[in-house]
């Protein structure tokens, strides 16, 4: 006989579509995006604009895989636009003006990607200096050091070998699939496995539900923070590298105001600036949200002004809702 307390099929269902539409109900809104944008404008749809917007989704979406990392700590890090910057001029740099082989400069530059998410984890995890005031800190470092590296001036004509990464299509320049967007597609499985079956992930999502449990755990709390600091660098620089792939050219407003972005991007995905919370995918969503939504106002000829009025709203927005989200739970 089946036990009275028995989840029924009906209400086993409703639970999972209640926790699937709490999770992700950026899904939601993307797709009232889709329907709204593609009402205003008739060319929202085309296929040459949708692959638009997933290019320039590509770049940011992958520095907001280490933003959500550092968010899932309970941190954040407001270098890591300038990162961006400061590393696709270096690679720029070294390229066109050191002769020094593609290759070899963009190993350079992840390099110094992670160096400067190393000096933020070390100052942050160590010496215990509130992470607002050490990545602010570098943000500043990190713009002087790209006005130095190009003098204020842009460098354009990367190498061909490497304009795939941003300006490469598989299956035709037409119709194709962008390479940039398969590679951010293959960094978000990476990274999902990551975060949800490793130790790494485990410990990660341990320090953000509460640093003094987890280091009672076992868990090596300063270790991990500075690691996911210096995984945060890493993939900063790498979307350097595609963004300026894309662009054809390094200027010190590369990665402009990314660090903002990102958080908007994990905050309005579904990663809670409490930290513990979310799943690094909902970044990737709320990525999209973002180029999609903004995508959407320029096709309407909404004047840039205004856009950066609704960009500072939907942040406060994000957060208001993952503050009341975390109040009920």
């Amino acid at each position: 006989m089946q036990s009275p307390y028995a989840a029924k099929p009906g209400n086993e269902l409703g639970g999972k579509v209640s926790r699937f539409t709490k999770d992700y109900a950026i899904v939601v809104a993307l797709l009232a995006l889709f329907v709204i944008f593609s009402l205003a404008s008739p060319y929202f749809l085309s296929y040459a604009n949708i692959r638009n917007i997933l290019q320039q989704t590509s770049a940011v979406g992958v520095v907001a895989i280490g933003q959500a990392f550092i968010i899932l700590t309970g941190d954040f890090d407001l270098s890591l636009g300038q990162n961006v910057c400061v590393t696709s001029c270096l690679a720029a740099w070294l390229m066109k003006i050191g002769g020094v082989d593609p290759w070899v400069a963009i190993c350079i530059a992840l390099l110094a990607g992670c160096a400067i998410g190393a000096c933020n984890g070390l100052l942050i995890a160590y010496a215990k200096i509130p992470c607002f005031v050490v990545t602010l800190g570098f943000q500043m470092v990190c713009r002087g050091m790209a006005k130095i590296i190009t003098n204020a001036s842009p460098i354009p004509g990367m190498p061909k070998e490497i304009q795939f990464f941003g300006r490469g299509f598989v299956g035709g320049n037409r119709y194709g699939i962008p390479i940039s967007v398969l590679i951010l597609i293959a960094l978000y499985v990476i990274f999902s496995f990551v975060s949800r079956k490793t130790r790494f992930g485990r410990s990660v999502y341990a320090i953000g539900g509460g640093r003094e449990a987890a280091y009672f755990a076992g868990i090596d709390v300063n270790k991990y923070r500075l690691l996911v600091y210096i995984l945060a660098g890493g993939l900063a620089a790498f979307g350097g590298i595609l963004l300026l792939t894309r662009l054809d050219s390094a200027a010190v407003t590369n990665g402009n105001l990314y660090e903002f972005d990102t958080i908007i991007a994990s905050v309005i995905g579904g990663v809670s600036l409490a930290g513990g919370k979310g799943k690094i995918v909902q970044a990737l969503l709320g990525a999209l949200f973002l180029t999609l939504f903004f995508n959407g106002m320029t096709m309407m000829n909404v004047h840039p002004f205004i856009q950066d009025v609704l960009k500072g709203g939907v942040l406060i927005a994000a957060v208001t809702v993952d503050v009341i989200r975390n109040r009920r739970s």
